[in-house]
């Protein structure tokens, strides 16, 4: 229902009573702080929007423009027609693109309830005008300063008259009479040019920089001369001793009417730095995909055994770090992003225990079964939705305490809308086409131009004079959006969402974003690749809901399927003892291998590197020299060099020759010549060796020393259990006891889901329609009750007027206060009375509900049009 169906409303609640369902709906989704908790009617939810913490977090919403609207108004009349505020806009010459935008930003800011009233009163909440309003502690985003009436309120009457006479009007009866002759002076074109056209030179210098702000100069007990014209003639007026202010009126007409020096109607046009082949793009994502999944799979593979210890504050130390970052070969940085990506994934944890430290969850094995293209899709979506930032780690938070890797204080709420945004940007542009990040970063402040910090709003790099609030001293908010695009166009790069910086097949898919592509159709994009103005539906994915985003990662891992390269089940085998895996190897291959052999180097191909130490780590896992030889020559699409050959054969005929048990510990051996070579040895010495027997050599060190110390010696003894066989060395996989991946910390409430806002709409309609019901004067009452306030009646009028509405079918007006003591007005239908209760049709909840009479504090009849 629009507001020309009903007169002109005298309130934001009046306002907000015209609107339709679906208008409220719309209020309630775009500022979901309204219903929690759901408001009672419609003036509670009025009183609501126009609350300053709410009222900011609007501001904060807005973009660029829409923000300059509202600023325009806070320094306009209140109320404001639409033609003033597009004079304010546009300027005395007019724009035709600012001519354009207004309705759709005039229209956002009523939705937005930061605007009410028809367009001949268009009138901005109080709150939002005193927080965008100028004055000398907070000075306005436009650079405009008080009016001529503000500034001369305290002004002496004689000195008012003398300014109105130096400036060739003629003398009034009082002050405020003499202001508005001024303001009159000031806002008429003719007359103010006339004036200025007798100025000095030089006074028209310090206009020009006082014009665009700030407005408030200093000056001495002695002006100069070209100061003394202006301050004659009140074209600056004295706001307190050595400080004087340029009046509104005088900087508009100056400014030619605009409020704002450079309106920006139109966001920046992202275009694109370059253009590459769907295949080259799509083929680099998929290559950087396999790649995170290597990654990952390395750093826990690390872990395996357990990882690091947990810092007592929580999170991983700056050496520890450092030891990550060298054993995947990368910079710290991008360490600290996969260990968290691991963590917000999952597939990492503390694990609880007294020496506390980080290994991976059960999940993790899961994660392992699942096919490559489904590990990724849940990697990416973990990061497309988490809150957890590794950018801030290595900085410190507000205590000055260092923000650590899985650490406390790296949640920032604003993370999940920015890589969305930055993605849904990306997909907006023409084919396969990349933008430049400084170009992404211009549109994302043009669309969130505000930063609120502490129930106050501040705009950075903004013209117009000094706009932070008091109070406000900067760090790292104000800039922080900026970070985070540049993390996110870096991250979605590295992770394989993107490729060379064009958003890839599969990370469009995962964005929900529809097919075709923006170059296949003048979609989103447009004509040319430019996006439309943001209040285009078209321009603006939505947030998926964590259904809808499980749907989509889904997708993304079936077209990322067919770009992954096929595991292979062979290697090539080279006679310098190495083995190249030419692509990903299928996972039994691959632990196997990794169990022989070291890794040397990676890249598209891994080089594996077989020493007499690998081989041995193969034998203590229960392998015998034929099963080693038989794995080469099934898995070897090349002959196994005879130095292969030779090695294994070489280490399995030294292994377990010698035996080493718990004495504390023993060597036995059949060849006593070789316990005595041992016992020779120098090396020895630090083992304590004596022979017990020919063939049994006693030690004072514990077994796993005993082996340790052997091995450095060159031999290869075998550990044996207290039944004398071989004990076979497998690794432990430790594991955290099951755990939950880390929750996001979201920013501010959530949207709510259409069957809460019907639900909530209904209420508030219901709650205010028993509020603003008219009521029956009862007898000897002069009025009836004021809104808010409730029916009060004796039990047995109570009774009486229950009764007879059963009779009548008529509805009643009640005021009830439930069992916790919340008092509430309820309209209702009775249908039955009896045993000390009503039970009637709650027009207020939209069922039938029984009430005690004792908690009913009174009743009222309702007015004849509302029966």
């Amino acid at each position: 229902m629009s507001t020309a169906d009903h007169p002109a409303p005298r309130s934001l609640a009046e306002a907000l009573r015209a609107r339709d369902d679906h208008s409220l709906a719309a209020l309630l989704r775009s500022r979901p702080d309204l219903i929690t908790p759901v408001p009672t009617d419609l003036t509670q939810l009025a009183t609501r929007a126009g609350t300053r913490a709410s009222v900011v977090r609007a501001l904060e919403r807005l973009d660029r423009f829409t923000l300059q609207t509202a600023e325009a108004l806070a320094v306009a009349a209140d109320p404001a027609s639409y033609d003033e505020l597009l004079g304010l806009m546009g300027g005395d010459d007019g724009d035709p693109a600012v001519a354009a935008a207004l309705p759709g930003a005039v229209a956002g800011l009523r939705e937005q309830a930061l605007v009410w009233g028809g367009d001949d009163r268009l009138r901005l909440v109080r709150t939002a005008r005193e927080l965008l309003a100028p004055s000398p502690q907070h000075p306005s985003p436009t650079g405009l300063g008080p009016t001529v009436q503000e500034v001369t309120a305290g002004m002496s009457p004689g000195r008012i008259q003398e300014i109105v006479g130096t400036a060739g009007l003629a003398s009034t009866h009082d002050a405020v009479s003499a202001a508005a002759a001024l303001t009159a002076l000031f806002t008429d074109r003719a007359q103010m040019d006339a004036l200025l056209g007798r100025a000095p030179a030089d006074s028209l210098d310090v206009l020009d920089r006082l014009v665009w702000g700030p407005p408030y100069g200093q000056v001495t007990a002695d002006p100069a001369a070209r100061l003394r014209w202006l301050l004659d003639r009140g074209l600056l007026l004295p706001t307190a001793p050595g400080t004087v202010v340029l009046p509104r009126e005088v900087a508009l007409h100056l400014r030619a009417g605009r409020a704002h020096r450079a309106p920006e109607p139109v966001p920046p046009v992202v275009e694109p730095a370059g253009t590459h082949t769907p295949a080259v793009v799509d083929s680099t994502a998929a290559g950087q995909a396999y790649t995170a999944l290597a990654t990952v799979e390395e750093l826990l593979k690390d872990w395996d055994e357990g990882g690091p210890a947990v810092l007592r504050a929580g999170g991983l130390s700056v050496r520890d770090l450092k030891r990550t970052a060298v054993a995947l070969d990368a910079s710290e940085p991008m360490a600290a992003f996969w260990v968290e990506l691991a963590y917000t994934a999952g597939l990492l944890a503390s694990d609880g225990e007294a020496d506390e430290r980080y290994a991976a969850t059960p999940a993790y094995d899961e994660w392992l079964e699942q096919p490559p293209a489904e590990r990724w899709a849940r990697l990416a979506e973990a990061w497309l939705l988490a809150t957890r930032t590794a950018g801030v780690v290595g900085g410190r938070d507000a205590k000055e305490r260092p923000l650590s890797a899985l650490g406390p204080g790296l949640d920032r709420s604003a993370a999940p809308e920015v890589r969305h945004r930055v993605l849904t940007l990306l997909a907006g542009l023409p084919q396969d086409t990349a933008p430049h990040a400084d170009v992404v970063l211009a549109r994302l402040r043009w669309e969130r131009p505000l930063r609120a910090r502490g129930g106050t709003v501040s705009r950075p790099g903004e013209s117009g004079g000094a706009v932070a609030r008091p109070g406000e001293t900067g760090g790292e908010d104000d800039d922080l959006r900026s970070r985070l695009v540049r993390w996110t166009l870096s991250e979605a790069e590295t992770l394989g969402v993107t490729g060379r910086g064009a958003l890839s097949a599969h990370g469009r898919a995962l964005l929900g974003a529809p097919g075709p592509r923006a170059a296949d159709t003048d979609g989103p994009a447009g004509p040319g690749g430019r996006l439309p103005f943001p209040h285009h539906p078209a321009s603006r994915l939505e947030p998926l809901s964590a259904a809808e985003q499980t749907v989509a990662a889904a997708a993304a891992a079936r077209l990322l399927t067919p770009l992954l390269p096929e595991p292979l089940d062979h290697v090539l085998l080279q006679a310098d003892l190495t083995a190249v895996a030419p692509g990903p190897l299928r996972r039994p291959l691959a632990d196997t291998l990794g169990v022989l052999a070291d890794v040397e180097s990676k890249g598209g191909a891994t080089v594996y590197r077989f020493t007499p130490g690998s081989v041995r780590r193969a034998l203590d896992a229960g392998r015998t020299a034929s099963d080693l030889h038989a794995f080469l020559a099934t898995h070897s699409r090349t002959p196994v060099p005879q130095p292969l050959a030779y090695l294994i054969d070489d280490v399995a005929r030294r292994h377990g020759h010698l035996r080493v048990g718990a004495a504390s510990a023993y060597v036995r051996c059949d060849d006593d010549a070789l316990l005595n070579e041992i016992i020779a040895d120098k090396r020895a010495a630090a083992l304590r060796l004596r022979r017990l027997a020919p063939t049994v050599l006693a030690a004072e060190a514990d077994p796993a020393t005993l082996l340790e110390g052997l091995r450095a010696m060159g031999y290869a003894p075998a550990a044996e259990s207290a039944e004398g066989d071989v004990l076979i060395a497998r690794a432990h996989a430790h594991r955290t006891p099951p755990r939950t991946a880390p929750e996001p910390v979201p920013e501010g409430p959530p949207v709510p889901d259409p069957t809460l806002l019907a639900a909530a709409i209904r209420a508030i309609r219901a709650g205010d329609l028993a509020s603003t019901a008219p009521r029956k004067v009862s007898a000897g009452d002069t009025a009836p009750p004021a809104g808010g306030e409730l029916p009060r009646t004796g039990s047995a009028e109570t009774l009486a007027t229950m009764q007879a509405a059963v009779l009548t079918g008529e509805a009643v007006w009640i005021g009830y206060v439930n069992a916790e003591g919340a008092a509430s007005q309820r309209v209702i239908a009775p249908v039955r009375v009896e045993g000390g209760f009503v039970t009637a049709y709650d027009h207020t909840a939209d069922e039938v509900r029984t009430y005690p009479l004792h908690r009913i504090t009174g009743v009222a009849e309702l007015a004849d049009e509302q029966q």
